[in-house]
């Protein structure tokens, strides 16, 4: 099983559709990683040798930020907004999206499950004559 940057790829998918586990690295980054390491992309992950597993990841060592950097950064720039009071970093803060969508309905990945307000009756006090 080959491990690159902290994570397992699945043995029986190819090269560059394994290298999409990796959190930071897509399908294109992941093509670029290919012809730089001169590796065929349909190889699959079991068949990498070591040396061709070295390659794979001195190239996204150098090149890319992935996984525990990239989060930490993500995470820090969210602070960050926060932080200054931005309206984006408000939007983080009450868990709503941050990028324009309409929030009256949908929106309920964001938002979480549905909260029902349910209305109360109030009662009457009437004024004795």
């Amino acid at each position: 099983m080959a491990r690159i940057a902290g994570v397992d790829l699945p043995r029986d998918k190819r090269v560059d559709v394994a290298l999409t586990y990796i959190y930071g690295i897509g399908q294109t980054s992941a093509r670029k990683v290919m012809e730089k390491t001169g590796i065929d992309p349909s190889t699959r992950v079991k068949d990498l040798t070591e040396e061709e597993v070295g390659k794979i990841t001195e190239v996204i060592d150098s090149n890319y930020t992935v996984e525990g950097d990239l989060r930490r950064e993500v995470t820090m720039n969210i602070k960050r907004l926060i932080e200054v009071g931005s309206y984006r970093g408000t939007r983080h803060r009450r868990g709503l999206p941050t990028r324009g969508q309409r929030t009256r309905t949908n929106a309920r990945g964001r938002k979480g499950a549905k909260k029902t307000v349910g209305v109360q009756k109030r009662t009457v006090v009437r004024k004795e004559e």
